[in-house]
C-alpha cells in the first residue's frame, strides 16, 4: 500500500487486524513535542476529524474493484531502493512508463514533497497467557511510557487482569481492558525499550514470509525519525539518500509531517454504501514549518507533491480543521475518508505505491486522478507485470482537478 489496507483476491489468505472505534484520541509515542501553535490544543481532546467535502458518493465498493494476479504482489523488495518502476499517469490522463529515478525529471524547481516521517515500530510480540493459551499482541498505539493499547490474538479473549508473557517470558504485560477491539495492556518497562529489544517487525498480511533482518531495514524509509507506526508509508521507501540529495540539488523543497500509520489501514472495506463505513483513525500532525514551506511553494509557482497516502491524510485534514481559512500547524486523529467527489485543498500530485482492490486508498487516488483514469492505470500495470503493494513499484499521479 501505500499503506494498505484490505486483502481481496489478492489470492493471499485474509488475516483481519481491525483498529479500535469511538475511542479518545490518545498522543502516541514520537508526538510530545511537537511545538504547535497554541490555537490548535483544542484539536487535542476533540472528536477525531472525518469527512467527505460534505458529498454523498454515488459510486460502491464494487466500483473499485479488479484482479489481481497473485504473482504480482511483491513478496520481497527492489534490489535497490530506487531501483522500481514508476508508471506516470499525468493530468490530462496520460500513462507513460518509467523507472523510479525519473521521478527526478517529472519534478521542477519549487515543488515541494512532503514525506511522512513516521517510524515503524517494532510491534508485533508472540507468547503465552498465566493460564498456557498461546497469544499474539500486536501494539497499536503507546499511550503512556508503559502502557499500549493493542489487537490480541488469542483462542479466548484475556480478561482484566489477565498476565500475559511475551518473547519468551522477556516481556510480561497485564491486560487492563479493553476499548472497543483493542486491549489496555500495562508493560513491565518501557513499551518502546521492549518491542525495540524483544518484537518483530510488523510486515503486511499478503506478504507470506516472517519478518527478517532485511526487513526491518527496507520496511523502514531513510528519514523515518518519530516512532509510533506499525505499517510503513510505502511510498517512501522508494527514495534513498542520493536520490534526496538530488533533488535537492535541483531545486525541488522538501518537508514532513508525521501520521503513524495502524494497523486499521489493513481493515477492509465492508459495506457496499461508501456513505455507511467507518474510517479508522490515525494520529497525525503537521508542524508549522511544513505550513510555512507550502505557502512559500505556492508563492514560487511550486506544486505541493505528497509522497503516499498517509501524507496526503494530513495535509487535507489539517486544511479540514481550518476550515476556510488559511492551513495551520495542527496535530490530532483524523478519521478523513477520501472518495471520489472530494474536492483537494492542499495536494496537488501524488508519490504512491499501488492499492489493494477495495481499498480506501484506491478510493483516494481516484479522487485525485479520476475513477477512470486510475482503472485504466491499473489494468496497464497488470498488464504490464508490474509489482504491487508495500514491496511493489510506484506511481506518479498528477491532478486531473483544475
Amino acid at each position: 500500500m501505500d499503506e494498505d489496507e484490505s486483502i481481496h483476491k489478492a489470492g493471499a489468505g485474509r488475516r483481519a487486524v481491525t483498529s479500535g472505534r469511538g475511542r479518545e484520541a490518545a498522543r502516541p509515542a514520537g508526538v510530545y513535542n511537537s511545538g504547535l501553535r497554541a490555537d490548535c490544543a483544542a484539536s487535542f481532546s476533540s472528536p477525531v476529524l472525518s469527512g467527505r467535502d460534505n458529498t454523498v458518493s454515488t459510486f460502491t465498493l464494487s466500483d473499485f474493484d479488479y484482479d489481481l494476479p497473485p504473482e504480482l504482489i511483491a513478496q520481497t523488495p527492489a534490489a535497490e531502493r530506487a531501483g522500481s518502476r514508476l508508471l506516470h499517469l499525468d493530468g490530462q490522463g496520460k500513462l507513460h512508463d518509467r523507472q523510479f529515478p525519473d521521478l527526478l525529471a517529472l519534478l521542477r524547481p519549487h515543488d515541494l514533497l512532503v514525506f511522512n516521517d513516521t517510524r515503524v515500530i517494532k510491534a508485533r510480540l508472540a507468547g503465552q497467557k498465566a493460564t498456557g493459551g498461546k497469544v499474539e499482541v500486536l501494539v497499536e498505539r503507546i499511550t503512556e511510557p508503559t502502557r499500549a493499547l493493542a489487537h490480541v490474538r488469542a483462542s479466548k479473549s484475556p480478561g482484566p487482569g489477565m498476565r500475559l508473557e511475551l518473547a519468551g517470558g522477556a516481556v510480561t504485560a497485564e491486560v487492563l481492558g479493553r476499548q472497543g477491539e483493542l486491549f489496555d495492556l500495562r508493560f513491565a518497562g518501557p513499551v518502546l525499550d521492549l518491542l525495540e529489544a524483544h518484537g518483530a517487525t510488523p510486515l503486511p498480511p499478503y506478504i507470506t514470509h516472517a519478518a527478517e533482518h532485511e526487513d526491518e531495514q527496507r520496511y523502514q524509509t531513510v528519514y523515518a525519525r518519530e516512532p509510533g507506526a506499525v505499517a510503513a508509508p510505502t511510498a517512501g521507501l522508494h527514495f534513498d539518500q542520493a536520490m534526496l540529495e538530488r533533488l535537492a540539488a535541483g531545486g525541488v523543497q522538501r518537508a514532513f509531517v508525521t501520521l503513524h500509520v495502524g494497523a486499521g489501514t489493513f481493515q477492509p472495506v465492508r459495506v457496499q454504501n461508501l456513505d455507511e463505513h467507518i474510517m479508522h483513525a490515525e494520529w497525525y500532525t503537521v508542524p508549522e514549518t511544513t505550513v510555512q514551506a507550502i505557502a512559500a511553494a505556492r508563492r514560487a509557482g511550486g506544486r505541493v507533491i505528497a509522497v503516499g497516502t498517509t501524507s496526503v491524510r494530513a495535509l487535507e485534514s489539517a486544511a479540514a480543521q481550518s476550515a476556510d481559512g488559511p492551513l495551520a500547524a495542527c496535530q490530532g486523529d483524523t478519521r478523513l475518508f477520501i472518495t471520489p467527489g472530494y474536492r483537494y485543498r492542499v495536494v496537488d500530485a501524488l508519490v504512491t505505491n499501488f492499492h489493494l482492490p477495495q481499498s480506501t486508498l484506491l478510493m483516494l487516488v481516484s479522487a485525485l486522478a479520476g475513477i477512470d483514469p486510475i482503472r485504466r492505470a491499473y489494468a496497464h500495470a497488470v498488464a504490464g507485470r508490474y509489482r504491487f503493494f508495500s514491496y511493489g513499484d510506484a506511481m506518479f499521479i498528477e491532478s486531473a482537478q483544475p
